[in-house]
């Protein structure tokens, strides 16, 4: 994983310098979509297009997965005809059928249990702000439950990076996400945390990491998160609380940060309040990273389709 996000930034260097990167020339991906995407589509896109590929878009109206034919079966039928498949849905298992059954790189463009692009391009970015993610403290605020924070916890884990997962105890990882952590930390000397406790998890932060509050489809959950985590804002009180004056912010987005969005809006009408997980200072700040985050999506996604699909030398 160190090497990928390694080749990213030459790759991300070399094209600032107009250097043109053609590993995928004539070769063809698909991108099965059963969630809305912004950067993940557009990253996947961009970066294939740039390195010389055809880029065909499939969403759930477009194809019958696992409705009239088998997960399996249109594994092996696009197999045949696409070199590289990225999936985005709801089911981790899913995304490993098509890996066992179409006998090529299969990419996990998020599920429900996992988001792994979106730690390649955080890591990233992290490295070029922080000067390496080694031994330096991240940590998630919010509902760490969900995919981002999960993934940020193993990945963390792996390279080496301390973690903290600061959320509410109903809201906080998978025992079997922390176990597999815990497990890879053992060898990489990364330090991990799992607090509800907001002075002792916020302390001597590197980074603060946030995401939205109610995941794809929790939207009637709401009222129950706000409440859950009113206190877990990510506002200019609790970036002051790392004892820090160079702490970056990340948000791997989209952000409700005031009431440009319908979110925003209800939460605005509903509780008055002009952000929900993050304030829109903080977010504007010199300190918030959001979109160098989500430019390096497009760098990393590059990298890794190059690695795994294409003609690298």
């Amino acid at each position: 994983m160190e090497t990928l996000i390694n080749f990213a930034a030459d790759l991300k260097k070399k094209e600032k310098h107009g250097i043109p990167q053609r590993f995928m020339s004539g070769k063809h991906i698909a991108l099965i979509f059963e969630k809305q995407s912004t950067r993940t589509r557009s990253a996947f896109t961009v970066a294939a297009t740039k390195l010389g590929a055809n880029v065909e878009y499939l969403n759930k109206n477009d194809i019958q997965l696992g409705s009239k034919e088998s997960v399996e079966d249109t594994a092996k039928v696009l197999g045949t005809m696409f070199d590289g498949i990225a999936y985005r849905g709801d089911h981790q298992d899913t995304v490993e059928s098509l890996g066992e059954h179409a006998n090529i790189p299969i990419w996990n463009a998020l599920t429900n249990e996992w988001h792994p692009t979106q730690m390649l391009a955080d890591f990233l970015t992290i490295k070029e702000h922080l000067g390496t993610y080694k031994g330096k403290t991240i940590t998630f605020v919010g509902d760490g439950r969900n995919n981002v924070a999960h993934s940020l916890l193993v990945t963390g884990a792996i390279l080496g990076a301390n973690i903290n997962i600061l959320a509410p105890e109903s809201l906080q990882p998978e025992i079997s996400v922390q176990k597999t952590a815990y497990d890879i930390a053992k060898g990489s000397g990364s330090k991990l945390m799992i607090t509800s406790d907001i002075k002792k998890g916020i302390a001597y932060s590197d980074a603060v990491y946030t995401d939205v509050w109610c995941s794809m489809g929790e939207e009637d959950a709401l009222d129950e998160r706000v409440n859950l985590l009113s206190d877990y804002q990510v506002n200019q009180d609790l970036m002051d609380m790392t004892g820090k004056e160079d702490t970056i912010f990340l948000h791997c987005l989209p952000a409700i940060h005031d009431k440009s969005t319908d979110v925003g809006k209800l939460a605005y009408e509903k509780f008055n309040v002009d952000g929900l997980e993050v304030t829109d200072d903080v977010f504007r700040s010199t300190a918030s990273k959001v979109f160098d985050q989500a430019e390096n999506r497009m760098h990393t996604i590059k990298a890794l389709i190059a690695v795994t699909c294409g003609n690298v030398h």
